[in-house]
């Protein structure tokens, strides 16, 4: 049988450390743009206990995200011991495309995948480039879209990279923006004969809700009372975002896992999009509450959210790829290891993989 299996994986992940006190000096306003009643120092306080963030990663300025991203396939691709040239697709989930410092209008002509594919310098024409849009869960769809690809026979080989910017559309009087950051994360994919029935990419499940859901998470000005109006920050309403996800994701975990016909007690590691502590810890004791288990097994979701924030498509990559390679600590990967990818983000979009490592 064949399946599509992970063969190589990379990051790129910033230098460029801001830790929480960097934002001690910001004027944090209301929805309302009325001035916080609390001063940076309490609701810095309230936000590192919430999501667990304690410090995060920009890129430099001279930097965009398809330079994270073509940075993460490079060491994706070394990793993985092929030819460059025997890509099939190289696929980039992003959400804002290449935003140069100091400006917050995005550019994504040409696609980032077709900039990554210059930048690796692959000359192969039946290599094809294209951008998947798709909020946070991005890259885990570009895993669920490679894997249909294959097995259409239509490729064999994928690179899979998820790279934002986020420090670039962030409204410095908005709280929400110390959660994001920058990074990449890439894999590359590839359809191989395999004699476990239990390897490789084993399962998916997807969920969209375009109702008022599309407005959970948008496009609009910054809360300043001063702003000039134009939508050009990143924002969201994070209670509205954290009940959906509460509701939603675990089901779609639930539904993945069921369709490989394995227990949960055979799951290994959860890696899901680093979002929020708290809400990722609630997802997943939601996630084994539906096999009536009240607590999830201890070390069965790896983070590295503490230090690398929220970026978005680039978090789960990321921490795999960290992961994978023995960089985080307490977490390791063995050959047959039961291992779950969930996402949930902008649309609202939820997918979630199982795989099986390999």
């Amino acid at each position: 049988m064949y399946r599509s299996i992970i063969i190589g994986s990379g990051s790129c992940i910033p230098e460029n450390i801001i830790s929480n006190s960097d934002f001690l000096s910001n004027r944090f306003y209301t929805e309302n743009s009325v001035l916080e009643g609390n001063t940076p120092a309490r609701i810095i306080e309230k936000f590192a206990r919430i999501t667990g963030i304690l410090e995060r990663r920009y890129a430099p300025d001279q930097l965009s995200a398809s330079d994270l991203a073509a940075e993460a396939a490079l060491k994706a691709i070394s990793d993985s011991g092929i030819d460059k040239e025997s890509l099939d697709q190289i696929i980039v989930a992003h959400n804002f495309g290449d935003i140069k410092s100091g400006l917050s209008s995005p550019d994504m002509v040409p696609t980032l995948a077709s900039r990554v594919k210059r930048r690796l310098g692959i000359s192969n024409t039946s290599c094809v480039p294209y951008d998947l849009i798709f909020g946070c869960p991005g890259w885990v769809q570009g895993m669920i879209q490679a894997d249909a690809f294959f097995k259409a026979g239509m490729a064999k080989r994928a690179l899979i990279i998820g790279a934002d910017t986020l420090s670039r559309v962030l409204d410095p009087h908005d709280r929400d923006s110390m959660i994001f950051s920058d990074g990449a994360g890439a894999i590359v994919l590839s359809y191989e004969k395999v004699d476990d029935p239990a390897a490789g990419l084993l399962s998916a499940s997807v969920r969209s809700d375009c109702g008022e859901e599309t407005d959970y998470i948008y496009i609009g000005s910054s809360l300043s009372p001063d702003s000039d109006g134009q939508p050009k920050y990143l924002k969201m309403k994070g209670r509205k975002v954290y009940e959906y996800a509460l509701r939603h994701v675990s089901a779609a975990m639930k539904e993945s896992l069921d369709k490989t016909g394995h227990r949960i007690e055979s799951l290994k590691a959860i890696f899901i999009h680093q979002a929020n502590e708290k809400m990722d810890e609630a997802i997943v004791k939601a996630f084994y509450g539906l096999y009536d288990i009240a607590e999830p097994p201890e070390n069965i979701m790896p983070m590295c959210i503490q230090w690398t924030g929220n970026s978005s498509v680039a978090t789960i990559p990321t921490l795999f790829d960290l992961v994978r390679k023995s960089a985080l600590a307490g977490y390791e990967l063995k050959r047959g290891d039961l291992v779950l990818f969930a996402s949930v983000g902008a649309g609202m979009n939820i997918n979630a993989v199982c795989y099986g490592y390999h």
